[in-house]
């Protein structure tokens, strides 16, 4: 709901309404920066930026974790969907960075070393697939049998 649209009936698709971009701007400001503290503070090691794989990695096992307790709590809206579009797509949609994978593969195939940049990019897309079911299965274990999340 907004001032213009109290009652949220907007009927503007989800990516076209400003409060929704707001919450992926302010969640990618906060991953982006996030990802750029780590980098600059854990540079590459012989050239493989270690750092980046780490985040990757961490990453899809943070969106595994949450994105299965939000789809448990059916279709996207209401707060499930405020925290999907902050969470999600903002925050770990900045904090991951497969555009800095492709530029490290390049590098270092460019570099004369195009089996290791090879082996980070499979490195980073499998593990970073098994992150994410990790993250699912983890979020899974944390339910009871009744769907809902175990007190400990």
């Amino acid at each position: 709901m907004t001032p213009a649209d109290p009652q949220g009936l907007d009927p503007r698709p989800s990516h076209l309404r400003p409060s929704h971009l707001g919450l992926v701007l302010v969640g990618g400001t906060v991953g982006t920066g996030a990802r750029e503290a780590l980098t600059l503070a854990l540079p590459p090691v012989d050239g493989v930026p270690w750092t980046v794989l780490g985040i990757n990695v961490g990453g899809a096992l943070l969106l595994g974790l949450l994105l299965d307790p939000l789809a448990r709590r059916g279709p996207g809206s209401g707060g499930a969907r405020t925290l999907r579009l902050l969470l999600g797509t903002g925050a770990l949609g900045g904090f991951t960075t497969y555009s800095a994978l492709a530029t490290a593969t390049a590098t270092l195939v460019g570099d004369g070393r195009p089996a290791t940049g090879l082996v980070y990019a499979a490195a980073t897309l499998l593990l970073g697939a098994l992150a994410t079911w990790a993250g699912v299965a983890l979020a899974a274990a944390g339910r009871g049998p009744s769907g809902r999340a175990v007190a400990r």
